[in-house]
């Protein structure tokens, strides 16, 4: 399982948003200014960051001046959190047959291992935030 586009496009959204505010000290970035500068679908991008301020993680200011701001600090977003919201968790033992769950799930030496590895990647992205990549 690697990062999809929805997850991709947040990231690179969010630090977008995180180097303006850090470099002009603007609170709320407009849209069309995250779109010139990523070269994202705006439609797309629209989505996307409507779904992290219903998760709270940024705020939208609709009308003139508007676009969106953070409601969490950068500090505190992780990638995980991203991840998370726009794929679910980084999981390597997602087997499955057919569309039916592995058989040997319970007792599967290689799924142990792998969800052991799961978990020791999840906890890197824990501690991979919005902040730290600016």
């Amino acid at each position: 399982m690697g990062i999809n586009r929805d997850t991709d496009y947040a990231v690179r959204a969010l630090l977008c948003m995180a180097k303006l505010s850090a470099k002009t000290g603007a609170s709320i970035i407009p849209v069309k200014t995250i779109v010139k500068r990523e070269k994202l679908p705006r439609v797309f991008l629209r989505r996307l960051l409507q779904e992290l301020a219903r998760k709270k993680i940024l705020k939208s200011q609709k009308g003139k001046g508007g676009g969106f701001s953070f409601r969490k600090p950068p500090e505190t977003i992780s990638i995980d959190e991203v991840m998370t919201l726009f794929q679910g968790p980084m999981d390597l033992t997602n087997c499955v047959l057919g569309g039916k769950a592995c058989p040997r799930r319970s007792y599967c030496k290689l799924r142990r291992r792998l969800k052991a590895m799961s978990e020791n990647i999840r906890q890197e992205l824990r501690e991979i935030t919005i902040a730290g990549l600016v």
